[in-house]
């Protein structure tokens, strides 16, 4: 008996997958104090063992990006669970050369489905006409909310590390079963069914295969990378610093502060479930929201004198940040049918991962941990100086939807 349609649609599989990764890195993070006492070793070489993440991630996204081309449903279900066995074995390590080596393949394997996600994602707005970045992306930060405090409650109940990430890798890999029918996203053609009478609209007839070449793609999408990366380096810094900030120079409780990444989180997500409810918002507007209002948001999360006044200007933050990146993504998508471009943003904009917590870390040698966030705000000037210039388009793609004007 086949399983029910809404199970097997594109958007309910992409955003199955993208939940169960979040899950796995919203336990991750409230893992991490048990997983450094089993490491036994100090918060400083723990720092350094982490780091095996984002330098996995990236070589493996450029490799990955480009080989998933025109096989993206394929490309997903392999590292789906190639990820999930990766989350297997970073349950059975322990010392911090095992840890860094089960790290290095967990940070390859998360980065290759990051790029196979968003792909298959490009992959099926275009063949269906109907924007799905929004709400692919939104998935994985309310995954990542639900799972900590979730964990939490696991590890007070003694539940030991293995057997927790074993259910995460049983989630993941289990999210991705539906790939495993070729026609869940997107089959082995991209063909788009025609939208009202004639097949008229984006989606109309086969999507043609013809596309900028390889190196036209890397320069166009590391431009749409970089500004993506604006977006990237705030957004980790919210992770890892924002509870610091407001322990340490704003008095605040501890609970009270560990609440701004969730705020941040929350705040996030509700930006682009909002955005994924309107047909196509333009990209311009989005980043010229992201630069008045995110960058806004972090230098008044910084610099306000309470710490209710710090939570809101996450929260305003998280609001206007929250669409930019997969309405780049979905940009990219859209004016390359090759898919070549969404691999390079996606590989680009994941080195902010690696250059914001060593950008904070270093200027906190100099300046204040507040005047070090407020100092990323500086990311408003590309982003302003992109709305201002941009066409939005290369000159090799063709404009096909409002949101590309």
């Amino acid at each position: 008996m086949p399983f029910p349609q809404p199970l097997l649609s594109p958007g309910s599989v992409l955003v199955a997958v993208s939940g169960a990764w979040g899950v796995f890195w919203g336990t991750w993070s409230a893992l991490l104090p048990a997983v450094l006492e089993r490491a036994g070793t100090s918060p400083a070489e723990f720092g350094l063992v982490l780091t095996a993440v984002p330098l996995g991630a990236m070589p493996a996204m450029a490799v990955v990006g480009r080989l998933a081309v025109g096989r993206e449903p394929r490309a997903l279900l392999l590292t789906a669970f190639s990820l999930a066995a990766g989350i297997v074995l970073l349950g059975g390590v322990s010392g911090p050369a095992g840890l860094g080596a089960a790290l290095l393949v967990v940070g390859a394997t998360s980065g290759a489905l990051d790029v196979c996600l968003n792909s298959a994602t490009a992959r099926v707005e275009r063949t269906t006409g109907r924007p799905l970045f929004q709400a692919v992306h939104a998935a994985f930060p309310v995954a990542v909310i639900a799972a900590a405090p979730l964990t939490g409650l696991a590890r007070q109940a003694g539940v030991g590390i293995p057997a927790v990430l074993l259910v995460c890798a049983v989630l993941q890999a289990a999210s991705a079963l539906p790939l495993l029918r070729p026609a869940a996203v997107g089959g082995r053609r991209e063909e788009g069914e025609g939208r009202g009478k004639g097949g008229a609209g984006p989606a109309a007839g086969p999507v043609r295969r013809a596309g900028p070449a390889w190196r036209s793609a890397w320069v166009w999408g590391s431009v749409l990378g970089a500004l993506g990366g604006c977006v990237l380096v705030v957004e980790n810094a919210v992770e890892q610093w924002s509870v610091l900030l407001l322990e340490e120079h704003r008095d605040a409780p501890a609970a009270l502060a560990s609440a701004a990444p969730a705020l941040y989180m929350g705040a996030l997500t509700v930006s682009r479930l909002a955005v994924q409810r309107m047909k196509w918002p333009r990209t311009r507007d989005l980043v010229l929201l992201g630069a008045v209002g995110g960058c806004g948001g972090i230098a008044w999360a910084a610099l306000a004198p309470a710490a209710w006044l710090s939570l809101t200007g996450f929260a305003v933050c998280g609001l206007a940040l929250g669409p930019l990146m997969p309405a780049l993504l979905g940009h990219a998508g859209r004016t390359d049918p090759s898919g070549y471009t969404v691999s390079v943003v996606s590989a680009v904009s994941y080195v902010a991962f690696l250059v914001s917590p060593l950008f904070v870390g270093s200027l906190t040698r100099w300046v204040s941990l507040p005047v070090t966030l407020a100092c990323l705000s500086s990311a408003a000037v590309p982003l302003l100086a992109a709305a201002a210039v941009a066409r939005w388009r290369p000159a090799w793609a063709r404009p096909r939807t409002p949101a590309d004007r």
